[in-house]
């Protein structure tokens, strides 16, 4: 009798030496069956966010909430939004008129300038230097060296 009860059902032996099916092995195989179906012959892309006139529509919806009293939070969750993404948008829907350069030189302009601080510079340099040997020469007078 304690043979009998020690014993294992031959069944379970079996089902326990097979190893377990991954489940993501499935889902992987039942997704690629449904993007290989015959009727199916274009894949259209998703499409992520909004598009900047929508973007501009529902940032114009917060800011009339906002001006009949309605508290920012509340305005940009009635939106849908996050207040992140508020200020994301409000910041890139006012980026294009601070990006105007404040002075555009052209390439020539560049090199005209550069020429013209080369010469500006001679110019000091041959002054320093008269300077400097005027100074020598008014020194060497007073120590008697010349």
């Amino acid at each position: 009798m304690a043979n009998e009860e020690n014993q294992i059902p031959a069944d379970v032996v079996v089902a326990a030496a097979q190893p377990p099916t991954p489940k993501k092995a499935l889902r992987a195989r039942g997704v690629t069956a449904e993007k290989t179906r015959p009727g199916s012959s274009t894949v259209k892309p998703k499409t992520r966010g909004l598009s900047d006139q929508e973007k501009l529509e529902k940032i114009g919806q917060i800011e009339a909430q906002v001006a009949a009293g309605a508290t920012l939070k509340d305005a940009v969750k009635s939106a849908g939004i996050s207040d992140q993404t508020y200020y994301q948008w409000k910041k890139a829907t006012a980026a294009p008129v601070t990006q105007i350069p404040a002075v555009a030189l052209s390439v020539d302009d560049e090199l005209a300038e550069f020429i013209q601080l080369e010469e500006e510079n001679r110019r000091l340099r041959k002054l320093l230097s008269e300077k400097l040997r005027a100074e020598n020469a008014d020194l060497r007078k007073r120590l008697g060296m010349s």
